[in-house]
């Protein structure tokens, strides 16, 4: 369970930093409260995760999935780059998540 609720907190992660982008847009009430709500509750299973997780796997698992996620959200939302330099990085930070997950 504690590995579905480290998903979930990179899962809203990704919802949060897509979220800044939209309150730097348009900044209505509306985005803002989507804004804290998708980290409070990136927040919430996180700590949920860590209950049972190492601090140092779930931290790092989370912002691997935050990270890569936001990134591949911003090419498919926002138009970002998708050079094939960006998408081998993104996939190595997946991949490192990926092998802590295997050895914990």
């Amino acid at each position: 369970m504690a590995w579905v609720s480290l998903v979930l907190a990179g899962i809203f992660e990704m919802f949060g930093v897509t979220m800044i982008n939209k309150v730097n847009k348009d900044k209505s009430l509306l985005s803002i409260i989507l804004l804290m709500v998708g980290f409070g509750c990136s927040f919430l299973f996180l700590a949920l995760a860590m209950q049972s997780l190492p601090m140092g796997t779930a931290y790092a698992i989370w912002t691997g999935i935050g990270a890569s996620g936001g990134a591949l959200l911003g090419m498919v939302l926002y138009g970002e780059s998708k050079d094939w330099k960006r998408l081998l990085f993104i996939f190595m930070v997946l991949g490192a998540a990926i092998g802590l997950k295997l050895v914990s």
